[in-house]
């Protein structure tokens, strides 16, 4: 989840009945959609010593520190691991696994029932995941094919607030309501929610 540390176990098998030596290079960026890289957010080597048909798990943590100040709005981290079996002829094995964090910041509370031209009240909850505060808090709601701009005041470390959002719709059938939350530490956060509006 976005604004935790990262923890990643990597597993590595012998399936000969032969000792084996095995140095792991491990690396992780954050990367775009494209899988274009950004920035090198972990380095790290180590060897293990593999007894026939043994298997051994090596645990890699991220920490948000690490990862939190390069991540872009596509939220990717392409952790990469090349495993050398040595006095092996050069045999080589590569591992890659994308990552794609996970927003839990956008929580959207419908009343039961919602009626044509009449008022409805929705509940937007949205929520600072980080270990550190964010300022200049912007929630934008599009709905009806309007934008809502709403300045919200500073939030505190994993601190969630909510406001109330009250509109009136002008015809039955499904409705989209969309929330982009931003802020100075990170942006389009995003929610969304399709309204079922009966006819009066």
């Amino acid at each position: 989840v976005f604004g935790k540390d990262i923890n990643l176990i990597l597993v590595l098998n012998n399936l000969s009945s032969d000792h084996k030596s095995v140095r792991v290079d491990m690396s992780a960026s954050t990367i775009l959609y494209t899988r274009r890289a950004v920035a090198e957010i972990l380095k790290a080597a180590t060897s293990v010593e593999l007894g026939p048909k043994q298997g051994k798990h090596i645990r890699v943590k991220i920490p948000y520190t690490h990862y939190g100040k390069y991540l872009t709005t596509d939220k990717r981290i392409q952790v990469t691991a090349l495993c050398e079996v040595m006095r092996s002829n050069g045999l080589k094995l590569l591992v890659e696994k994308t990552i794609i964090l996970e927003d839990t910041n956008i929580i959207i509370k419908l009343p039961r029932r919602v009626v044509v031209n009449k008022a409805v009240s929705l509940e937007i909850s949205y929520a600072n995941p980080l270990p550190e505060p964010v300022s200049r808090c912007v929630l934008l709601v599009t709905l009806m094919n309007q934008q809502v701009k709403i300045n919200l005041a500073r939030l505190a470390p994993r601190e969630r607030s909510k406001i109330y959002f009250e509109f009136t719709p002008r015809r039955a059938g499904p409705l989209q309501l969309q929330v982009d939350f931003s802020c100075d530490k990170f942006s389009h956060v995003k929610g969304f929610v399709t309204i079922a509006v009966a006819p009066a």
